[in-house]
């Protein structure tokens, strides 16, 4: 039975326990400090760079467009009695219906992803990655990494509270993992190789289709019944917390669009809700959109 909650920070859902598709290596301390060399960056690794951009007068960002070489994945580890927690489940739920859609729109061309739950720092077939980078996925193993401190900082530091605001994360990742299903990624990464200066526009129309794919799901969970308008504004609302500018203007108090690796506040409510509203993957060819 779902929680039918009246609090409009909740999503209409089935606890129902850990899913196959989730290594939990919480418990198995991840690798050690560094930050993530490949495979896109998180909030923390963004508001990072930005500083340091700043700092040295010089693009940072154009050093972590390429893919590092490969590193062997950490082994996962038993699932700890904290995967059990009703947080655990709600990832579950998320990635579990999430996968399900996709496989539907996608039929036999899915290959379903994995979702790693760590602590502070993780290794991964895109180098290290870190809690600090935020939620980020490797398209050189297919695995999404997660740290659950991240949906604190989403509510608290961001202004983004409710369950469908951490789906849609969820949801973005995946996004990604679909564009790598679908020959997006490697297409996008060839490109940036042959032209660096076009690195960070590619990189925004990238980002921008995966949230626009977050959309597509979200329009089967609106028309399935398990989100209601108090959900999808959640949803909006952290698409708008996660803009280039709005992080930008939090860390410098100046926006430097050129700089952009995301797209703005505005462009990832839009895109967004391209996706939410047509539940449509030809909704969401930001390559061919104008600028």
């Amino acid at each position: 039975m779902g929680r039918q909650l009246h609090h409009n920070e909740f999503m209409l859902w089935k606890p129902g326990g850990v899913s196959d598709d989730i290594e939990d290596r919480r418990g198995s301390g991840g690798g050690f400090p560094g930050m993530r060399l490949g495979g896109g960056l998180g909030i923390g690794g963004f508001l990072v760079l930005l500083v340091l951009s700043f700092v040295f007068d010089r693009n940072l960002f154009t050093l972590f467009t390429g893919d590092a070489a490969p590193s062997p994945a950490a082994r996962s580890g038993p699932v700890s009695n904290e995967a059990a927690s009703t947080e655990v489940q709600f990832v579950s739920f998320v990635l579990d219906d999430l996968q399900s859609t996709w496989q539907n729109l996608l039929g036999a061309r899915y290959r379903r992803a994995k979702l790693v739950l760590f602590r502070d720092y993780i290794d991964s077939a895109c180098g290290q990655g870190a809690s600090a980078t935020g939620p980020f996925y490797c398209p050189g193993d297919e695995k999404i990494y997660l740290d659950l401190g991240f949906f604190d900082d989403l509510k608290d530091r961001f202004g983004a509270p409710g369950e469908f605001a951490q789906a849609y994360v969820i949801a973005h990742e995946i996004g990604h993992h679909v564009q790598k299903v679908l020959g997006i990624e490697g297409k996008v990464r060839r490109l940036r190789e042959n032209n660096p200066g076009d690195a960070n526009p590619l990189s925004v129309r990238l980002e921008l289709q995966a949230d626009c794919f977050a959309g597509v799901w979200g329009k089967s969970t609106s028309q399935r019944s398990i989100i209601d308008q108090s959900d999808v504004a959640a949803g909006l609302r952290a698409a708008a917390a996660i803009g280039d500018d709005r992080l930008q203007k939090m860390s410098t108090g100046h926006v430097r669009p050129e700089s952009f690796t995301h797209g703005s506040s505005q462009q990832r409510v839009e895109w967004f809700q391209n996706g939410l509203n047509s539940g449509d993957l030809s909704a969401c060819d930001t390559f061919n959109a104008g600028r």
